[in-house]
């Protein structure tokens, strides 16, 4: 028997995303219980909420206890792992703490000492050592190990080689050092600063920039494919493919951070989205999106500010010492004992863009839910986006859109399609054949097409639209709007823009610079839609009558056969080809037996 509750958890579970994740449960009292991943979000919280008879009893339970749901967006199913083991250390939930071991990821450190040692370890000791990882697999570990050692000479042993210990002669060379793995620097034999460059090399691969590495490597092979050591030549080149195949490290753990929070923001109409992250020990350990209604006068930065004064009340503990922030919020000394930070490289600025597709999908799932309920609320709010950010007068549910269509001036045609409350209407779709223009004149045509259509339908008293799209820019663009001022139809309110493909550039008829819409926006989107609808529809009608042009020149050419019995031929059989494969017989049937040979001979030859 289902209760409002599982109800309403199912309807939010269909809610979610389809991309990679983590997901929490909570009980009644607000309690993370259960902190799971997932590859598909979606598909894996949905099925908690489906009857199934070999449900384990203890899932079952923990299932009737969930009273609330919350997710958090990643990159990757092996960001969603490390985030998973984050959440699971620090809030140990109480049904993970039955069902999973509290298992740490294996690092590779890089050990604060003379001559350092690159190697593998569990535990993340504040020693000056550098820690690189976390690593998913052992086996992905091990490859990486293996990678710099197979191209760095690096110590492997456990010797406190300090100077003066390997000045007194206490150390002997070792089978690495005569297998080639090492050069001795236990005796002296490699000097600190040739294997602190070994090291610095190293530290470019863990970092991820592979291209300095790689630089390196193919210089040392053509070395030594000049002196015609080939077989070095081919180890050479074996190690850059593999540094090519390296991965960079996740984003989700790193151990140059600490303790810090990370806010981001995203504004839609009057309603500001701002997500919270909170790190610790550099790793992320819980998320949060708030939905605020903005004032009047709000800007951006006293959204963000009102943020960070309202989040920490709803969180446990006070913010960080640090906080990222997508930009300076406007708040004056509010927060004196707080470095505010806005990133520009590194993992700080991942980090704040995991937050801000944390928040972009909070969004879409408040969108999604509004417009399940009411579906008016997405033509609503999409014709407002589009009033606001093409700056029209009223919303533009009814848009028009023209493109033409030739080729060498050949067969010049042109469209109009039509969309209302941001949708195709496709029975008002247009064909036009291009009457008065002479060879491929795309602005003539352009005028041609808009004085015939909107022309005829002032005559007719039909309903004017609120937006005409042009496709191609200020030529085309310049020669319609003459022809709507003409027309009047300026005066009237009707705005017209051009959107040149290349760049998806905007152009205004008064204004001489292009103008660019965020690629994201739902307006760019719906003019694209609109303007590839009207390429589509105009293409196809220009081939459709490229081909009857073909088929109807190549039977007129036989003589003897009239325009009539072509027709009938082609409306019988419907192509040249098809012509050609039936028997005279057939063709007799349609035409009669004398122009059936006729036409059987001359497609023959």
């Amino acid at each position: 028997m289902t209760t409002p509750v599982a109800d309403l958890l199912k309807e939010k579970a269909t809610l979610l995303p389809t991309g990679p994740g983590v997901y929490q449960f909570l009980n009644a009292e607000g309690t993370v219980i259960y902190v799971g991943k997932a590859k598909n979000l979606r598909r894996r919280v949905s099925s908690y909420f489906m009857k199934r008879q070999d449900t384990d009893r203890k899932l079952q339970v923990m299932v009737r206890k969930i009273a609330d749901l919350r997710h958090i967006v990643v990159a990757s199913e092996g960001d969603a792992l490390l985030l998973e083991n984050n959440l699971i250390k620090e809030l140990h939930p109480r049904y993970n703490i039955l069902l999973k071991d509290d298992k740490t990821y294996p690092w590779i450190c890089i050990r604060n000492e003379p001559f350092p040692r690159i190697v593998s370890t569990r535990r993340l000791e504040h020693d000056g050592s550098r820690y690189f990882g976390p690593y998913t697999s052992v086996w992905s570990q091990k490859q990486m190990l293996e990678l710099i050692h197979s191209i760095y000479t690096i110590r492997t042993c456990s010797l406190d080689l300090h100077p003066k210990k390997i000045a007194r002669g206490r150390y002997a060379v070792c089978l690495e050092y005569h297998l080639g793995n090492c050069l001795g620097p236990c005796m002296g034999r490699q000097l600190r600063e040739a294997y602190d460059h070994n090291v610095a090399d190293a530290l470019d691969l863990f970092r991820g920039d592979t291209s300095a590495v790689v630089d390196r490597l193919e210089a040392a092979m053509g070395e030594a494919a000049a002196a015609f050591r080939f077989e070095e030549a081919a180890r050479y080149k074996e190690k850059i493919e593999l540094v090519r195949a390296f991965r960079s490290k996740t984003v989700i753990v790193s151990p140059t951070l600490t303790d810090l929070d990370v806010f981001s923001l995203v504004i839609d109409g009057g309603t500001g989205y701002c997500n919270f992250l909170r790190v610790k020990n550099g790793a992320v350990t819980g998320s949060l999106t708030i939905e605020m209604k903005l004032g009047v006068e709000d800007t951006a930065q006293d959204v963000l500010s009102y943020a960070l004064t309202s989040i920490p009340e709803r969180i446990e503990g006070p913010l960080s010492r640090e906080v990222i922030v997508p930009f300076a919020p406007d708040f004056g000394d509010a927060f004196p004992k707080h470095t505010l930070t806005v990133p520009q490289r590194g993992d700080k600025l991942k980090l704040l863009q995991l937050s801000e597709q944390n928040v972009r999908v909070f969004r879409l799932e408040q969108l999604k839910q509004i417009e399940k309920k009411d579906p008016r609320a997405r033509v609503d709010r999409v014709m407002g986006a589009m009033q606001r950010d093409l700056c029209l007068k009223e919303p533009p549910t009814h848009i028009e859109c023209f493109d033409n269509s030739n080729i060498g001036g050949a067969f010049p045609v042109a469209s109009c399609v039509v969309f209302r409350n941001g949708a195709p209407a496709k029975k008002e779709y247009r064909h036009f054949n291009i009457k008065t223009v002479v060879g491929a004149n795309d602005f003539a045509s352009m005028a041609e097409v808009v004085e015939r259509r909107y022309t005829r339908l002032l005559e007719e008293g039909g309903d004017l639209p609120q937006l005409i799209v042009v496709d191609g820019g200020k030529g085309q663009l310049g020669f319609a709007y003459d022809k709507l001022c003409e027309l009047g139809l300026i005066d009237r309110g009707v705005t017209v823009i051009g959107l040149a493909k290349r760049y998806e550039e905007i152009y205004f008829s008064l204004e001489s610079e292009s103008y660019f819409l965020d690629k994201s926006s739902e307006t760019l989107r719906v003019l694209m839609h609109i303007r590839d609808e009207a390429h589509r529809f105009g293409i196809t009608f220009h081939r459709q009558k490229r081909s009857n042009a073909f088929i109807n020149s190549e039977l007129n050419t036989i003589k003897g056969l009239g325009p009539k019995s072509a027709q009938a031929l082609l409306k019988k059989f419907g192509s040249i080809s098809k012509i050609k494969k039936t028997p005279m017989e057939a063709l007799a049937q349609v035409i009669g037996p004398h122009r059936a040979r006729l036409v059987k001979d001359a497609l023959q030859e």
